[in-house]
């Protein structure tokens, strides 16, 4: 059974950082692209940013500079670095995981986690 599990969110000041994390467990996670998403209230899921199977990383232009995506795969995670946090940056963060992907596409991924929310305070 695949899963993925999202940690790292919680409250920070604008300005400030925090670093995401994304635990996979359930499926060969060095043939997996995985892409983290957000969601704020009564907006659609947008991309964030992903990383390939063969760790070549894409951005949303609102966060290129500011945020890092990274993977460890003897860890089967995927982190997500983020600096310089914006009011805009607030929402529930998604990752997902898609087999030789890792794509801007939201429809490109095969299986996503519950989320985790961040909240930036000005």
């Amino acid at each position: 059974q695949v899963q993925l599990v999202e940690s790292g969110g919680g409250l920070v000041q604008a300005g400030g950082s925090l670093r995401l994390s994304c635990a996979v467990s359930g499926l060969s996670f060095s043939n997996y692209g995985v892409g983290w998403f957000r969601q704020a209230p009564g907006k659609e899921r947008d991309f964030v940013a992903a990383i390939t199977w063969i760790g070549t990383s894409t951005y949303a232009d609102s966060v290129k500079g500011r945020f890092t995506i990274t993977r460890a795969n003897a860890k089967n995670t995927v982190y997500l670095q983020m600096n310089a946090l914006k009011s805009e940056d607030a929402a529930v963060y998604y990752c997902a995981s898609v087999r030789w992907g890792g794509g801007r596409r939201r429809e490109e991924y095969e299986h996503w986690g519950q989320g985790t929310q961040v909240t930036v305070s000005s």
